[in-house]
C-alpha cells in the first residue's frame, strides 16, 4: 500500500509524462484518459472505497493488465482488468474502461464518519454496551421521537491513482508510464445510485418521511411486484436519506442484481430522522407514516399487497415487531435481526410468519427472542429452532437452511453461536455482538428466499 511518500516516489520515478493532469482530462487520438470515477461497494458493515475506474479515449486491451500497472496513494491495488463502463460488472477482454480494484479491507476503505456519540441503544453511562446500534441499558439510545445527538455521515470517495505501468490499445498504441496522477472527479456507489431519494408528507400524521425507493429495472404496470421494508438501526438515524443504503446491506441485498433477477422486487428504505422505538417498548409516530407510504405506493405503482415484508435490524427489528402487533394482517413475512421488545405484547404475532435472527452473544436480543417465542408458542405458533455458525460459507449457510427448511414451520428462530460473529481481532465488548449479527445475517440468500415464498394469498 504506497504512502503518500511512497506515491510521490512513483510518480518522480514513473516512465514518460502523459499529457494529463488533475482533474482535467485530454481527449486526444492517442487514447489518453477521459474521466476517473470512484467506485463503492456496501458490505455488511458499510459502505467502502473498492474501485477506481479509468475511462480512456480509445479501446484497452486488458490481456496485459496487472495489478502493478497501477498505484493509488494510501491503498493496496489488487488487480486491473478492462471494462465496457464504470461497472466492474461489465468486464470484458477489452474496453474503454481500466478497473483497478482495491482490498476491501484497508484500513481507510471504509466510508463512514462517525459524530457524537454514543452511537447504540444506550452507552456506558447509563448502564448499556455503548457502540454503534448497541443494545444499550433501559431505554436505549433515548425515547422513541428524540433526535440523537450522534452522527454518522458518509463524505464522497475519492482516489488519487497513478498508471505506474504501460497500458496498450487495440489501435497498437502504447501509453507509457505517467508521473502526473489521476483524480477522480465522480463517484459511482453500486447499487445504492439505483434507489431515488423522495419523500412522503403523510396526511394522517402530519409527518414528513424521507426515503429511499429501488423500482425493479423493466418494470412494468401489468405485472404485480412484491414489496420489501428495511428499516434501519438507531446507529443510522439521520437526516441524510441515503444514510440506511450506505450503513449495510440491509436494504442493498434485495435489490442487487442477482437479487432482482431472481425476485423482481419494490425495496423501500425510510431514513428516520429520529429514535423510532425504545426499549420501553413505545414507537414513534413513524409507525402509522411508514405504513401510510407502503399504501401509497401500492396506490402509485403495481404493487402486490398480499406479499409485502418487512425486516429491520435493532430499532428497525424493534419497528417490525411493534408493526406487526398493530398490523398483524399487513406484512406476509418478517425478517427479525437483532431485536426485541416487550414479550407480554407480542401475542398478535402468533399467526404471523417469521425468521428471526440474533447472536447468542446479544444481551438483550437473544434474550429477549427467547422471551417472545416462548410466548409465541404458548399461543399456538409452530417455531423451529436452531443454532448457527456466523463464519460459515454460503454453502454451509444453504445446508443450515436447508434442514430447519425442512421442519416447514411459520416460524424459525435461528441464533449464532457464541463468538461466531465477532470479527478476527476484534472484542466482543460493548455492542460488538449485536452490531455484527446484521453484518452477516443479509448476507445468506436462503433466509431471502424463503421470505419471498410467503404470501398472504
Amino acid at each position: 500500500m504506497p504512502t503518500r511518500r511512497d506515491f510521490l516516489i512513483l510518480s518522480a520515478g514513473a516512465g514518460a509524462v502523459l499529457t494529463v493532469a488533475a482533474p482535467a482530462f485530454a481527449h486526444d487520438a492517442h487514447g489518453h484518459a477521459k474521466s476517473v470515477t470512484a467506485i463503492t461497494e456496501v458490505f455488511g458493515d458499510g459502505v467502502r472505497l473498492t474501485a477506481v475506474a479509468i475511462e480512456y479515449n480509445g479501446t484497452v486491451k486488458g490481456e496485459a493488465l496487472t495489478a502493478g500497472s497501477f498505484a493509488v496513494e494510501s491503498r493496496t491495488v489488487t488487480g486491473a482488468f478492462t471494462s465496457t463502463s464504470a461497472d466492474p460488472a461489465d468486464r470484458a477482454a477489452e474496453g474503454p474502461f481500466v478497473i483497478v480494484t482495491l482490498s476491501p479491507e484497508d484500513v481507510n476503505a471504509p466510508l463512514a464518519v462517525k459524530t457524537g456519540g454514543p452511537q447504540g441503544n444506550g452507552g456506558p453511562g447509563n448502564g448499556g454496551n455503548g457502540g454503534p446500534g448497541g443494545p444499550g441499558g433501559k431505554g436505549g439510545p433515548g425515547q422513541a421521537g428524540d433526535i440523537p445527538t450522534y452522527d454518522t455521515t458518509y463524505p464522497p470517495a475519492s482516489a488519487t491513482v497513478l498508471q505506474s505501468g504501460p497500458v496498450a490499445l487495440v489501435s497498437g498504441h502504447v501509453m507509457e508510464g505517467s508521473t502526473t496522477p489521476f483524480e477522480t472527479t465522480k463517484v459511482e456507489n453500486l447499487i445504492v445510485d439505483d434507489f431515488r431519494q423522495l419523500e412522503f408528507n403523510d396526511p394522517e400524521t402530519g409527518k414528513l418521511l424521507r426515503y429511499n425507493l429501488f423500482v425493479p429495472k423493466d418494470y412494468d404496470p401489468a405485472r404485480r411486484y412484491p414489496l420489501v421494508l428495511f428499516m434501519h438501526d438507531a446507529g443510522a438515524t439521520s437526516d441524510v436519506t441515503r444514510t440506511t443504503l450506505f450503513q449495510g446491506l440491509g436494504a442493498i441485498c434485495w435489490a442487487s442484481p442477482a437479487d432482482q433477477a431472481a425476485r423482481p422486487a419494490f425495496v423501500l428504505a425510510p431514513q428516520f430522522a429520529e429514535i423510532i422505538a425504545d426499549d420501553d417498548s413505545h414507537t414513534s409516530d413513524a409507525l402509522d407514516a411508514t405504513i401510510n407510504l407502503i399504501r401509497a405506493l401500492a396506490g402509485e405503482y403495481s404493487i402486490d399487497t398480499d406479499r409485502l415484508y418487512t425486516t429491520g435490524q435493532s430499532g428497525g427489528c424493534m419497528m417490525s415487531i411493534a408493526m406487526n402487533i398493530k398490523y398483524p394482517e399487513f406484512f406476509a413475512a418478517s425478517f427479525l435481526v437483532a431485536g426485541q421488545w416487550d414479550p407480554e405484547l407480542v401475542r398478535p404475532m402468533a399467526k404471523a410468519k417469521l425468521w428471526i435472527l440474533v447472536s447468542q452473544d446479544d444481551s438483550k436480543a437473544f434474550p429477549g427472542q427467547n422471551a417472545i417465542t416462548e410466548v409465541l408458542e404458548a399461543e399456538g405458533a409452530q417455531i423451529s429452532r436452531a443454532t448457527w455458525d456466523a463464519r460459515w460459507t454460503a454453502g454451509e449457510f444453504r445446508t443450515a437452511f436447508d434442514a430447519i427448511d425442512a421442519e416447514a414451520s411459520p416460524i424459525n428462530y435461528v441464533t449464532f453461536a457464541p463468538g461466531t460473529v465477532i470479527p478476527e481481532g476484534e472484542t466482543g465488548a460493548g455492542a460488538s455482538g449485536h452490531r455484527n449479527t446484521w453484518r452477516v445475517a443479509y448476507t445468506i440468500e436462503p433466509i431471502r428466499e424463503w421470505i419471498f415464498r410467503q404470501s398472504k394469498a
